[in-house]
């Protein structure tokens, strides 16, 4: 009897335990909601219990049954920046989230290169982290790790994690890409910022998507309920499983983005896998053409890499043109070209910082409506052929472009014989004239289109040129 009374006592606590309210993961003291929105915060308490929701900038209650699962959610009105504030939550039993700011909040999402801490990885260093991570305390910034996590099948909620503030202890093992880009949007805007660290390294594109958006893709294997997880971080929809199903409709006001190293083999699946992503995503959200930006991947010379693939498209130049055709294939979208930072035997550039910087000059400019300043690479557009030379001509380009004093060598054409040849540049306001004495009839041009190559063609503001070519070969 004394051992039933026991069992069934542990059986009614655990069935308490099951009826407290509690919040989905991404919720935590110290977390940033997006202002002036209506954001959904959600959770679970008992089957039917009706469930309240109390802010303080405003004290009004919000109130939502949960379902027969036991989920609730409900969208809650945010005012205009500020805080810190408090919301009460409670189905009798109060829960409270306490220093909770409101400004802007954004997804940053990706592999590696995103996921990179600001201390480094072993051996890999940050350039100039130390200084920054010192210098780092700041109230208004927060920032949010999704744990790592890889499922088969869609997740209630992501694994435990807290929001924290900004100081040496904990932008250290945050993403360098996401605290550079929060840093400088925080210090422009003077409001309070959060960023959502939800990365992956090594992770390919189709690891973030969803079954029915890779339905297209025949050749890509969506695996089965009960399918053992060979690769955690490359088995399509399993990171969508794990780490972003579980925070899809979070207040966001935009994402950055950055991966495609994994995906480098196969450039021309990508130029469709990557807008249908984001196209995923925004559905998702509800939220309209959210800002997507996304850093192009910068040069690495990948042969050095298993299974050791050399030429044809094996060249990663093949990769960052169809990222650079997705900026016109993806509304609302910009790209941070990377193309004077990479490093020929490491995949990850140590300056995070000026590719965080691309991407929130882009953000700034695009979505906040700063003016005065470049924030967009030139992109090339087209080509017109005058006897023996082609005219280059760009978008962005209004003020013209330098080499900084040296000479551009990174430019080859080739004619009907699809034969490239290097060829001599000259710059021209905002034009670019190419001609090589080894092709009297050039018909196509390609720039800095190497596997691993250091640009040398920018914008008088700074802002590199990303490779192109003009041919389809």
């Amino acid at each position: 009897m004394k051992r039933l009374f026991s069992v069934l006592f542990l059986f009614a606590f655990h069935l308490g335990l099951q009826a407290e309210i509690r919040m989905a993961s991404i919720f935590t003291d110290n977390m940033v909601l997006q202002q002036q929105s209506h954001t959904p915060v959600w959770g679970w308490a008992k089957a039917g219990q009706t469930v309240t929701v109390v802010p303080s900038w405003d004290n009004k209650t919000y109130s939502v049954k949960a379902a027969s699962s036991g989920k609730w959610k409900i969208d809650i009105a945010t005012p205009s920046a500020g805080g810190p504030y408090e919301i009460t939550v409670s189905d009798g039993t109060p829960l409270k989230l306490s220093n909770v700011l409101i400004g802007e909040v954004w997804l940053c999402s990706g592999q590696s290169n995103m996921e990179m801490p600001m201390k480094g990885f072993k051996a890999q260093p940050v350039m100039g982290s130390n200084d920054a991570i010192l210098k780092s305390r700041n109230k208004n910034i927060r920032i949010y790790t999704v744990p790592r996590s890889s499922f088969t099948e869609p997740q209630e909620d992501s694994k435990p994690s807290v929001w924290k503030q900004a100081e040496p202890e904990s932008v250290s093992n945050f993403s360098a890409t996401a605290y550079y880009f929060a840093r400088l949007l925080n210090e422009m805007l003077d409001v309070p910022v959060g960023v959502i660290n939800s990365s992956y390294g090594g992770s390919s594109i189709e690891a973030w998507m969803n079954p029915e958006t890779l339905k297209p893709f025949k050749d890509i294997k969506v695996p089965a309920k009960n399918d053992p997880i060979v690769q955690k971080s490359r088995t399509p929809t399993t990171l969508y499983n794990g780490m972003i199903d579980p925070i899809i409709g979070y207040g966001i006001k935009g994402c950055i983005w950055y991966q495609g190293e994994s995906n480098y083999e196969r450039p021309d699946q990508y130029e469709q896998l990557f807008p249908a992503l984001v196209s995923q995503w925004r559905k998702q959200w509800k939220i309209g053409e959210f800002p997507f930006y996304y850093a192009q991947i910068a040069p690495f010379a990948y042969t050095q890499l298993p299974p050791y693939h050399m030429g044809g498209k094996y060249n990663s130049a093949y990769l960052r043109d169809a990222q650079r055709k997705a900026a016109s294939a993806i509304p609302n979208s910009g790209m941070a070209v990377l193309l004077d930072v990479g490093e020929e035997n490491c995949i990850h550039p140590m300056n995070k910082e000026v590719g965080a910087k691309r991407l929130a000059l882009l953000a700034l400019a695009k979505t906040y409506g700063m003016k005065g300043f470049g924030f967009a690479s030139p992109e090339y557009v087209s080509s017109e052929v005058k006897g023996s030379v082609m005219v280059l001509k760009f978008n962005n380009a209004s003020n013209g472009f330098t080499s900084y004093g040296k000479k551009l060598s990174l430019f080859e054409v080739a004619g009907e014989d699809k034969v490239f040849h290097p060829a001599e540049a000259m710059i021209g306001g905002s034009s670019i004239s190419v001609s090589s004495p080894y092709v009297s009839q050039p018909v196509h041009v390609r720039y800095a289109f190497k596997d691993f190559v250091i640009g040398d063609l920018y914008s008088t503001e700074g802002l590199p040129v990303s490779s192109f070519r003009s041919d389809n070969w």
